[in-house]
């Protein structure tokens, strides 16, 4: 039981000085400042209506539909003409 609290407070204390270090260099900063900006970045973009979002998960799953089936074509194709001995 002490063992886990000891893996605990050391986990902590480790953390703690990556943390102090990354603090007095600006890491910090630099990561508060990058997420405000991403955020601000995020405010600006436009969304894709309801409709929208239905019409391309369609043409996406057509797209995923075609491209696997051409896969598996192709797989065949090759099987068939380069490993044809081994099924006769």
């Amino acid at each position: 039981m002490s063992g886990n609290w000891i893996k605990i407070l050391f986990w902590t204390a480790i953390i703690g000085a990556v943390f102090v270090y990354l603090w007095r260099q600006g890491q910090v900063r630099r990561f508060a400042v990058y997420c405000q900006e991403t955020w601000v970045e995020l405010l600006k973009c436009t969304w894709p209506t309801w409709g929208e979002l239905k019409g391309s998960t369609v043409v996406i799953a057509i797209t995923i539909i075609l491209l696997g089936g051409f896969t598996v074509v192709v797989d065949f194709a090759f099987n068939y003409i380069f490993f044809k001995h081994y099924f006769l």
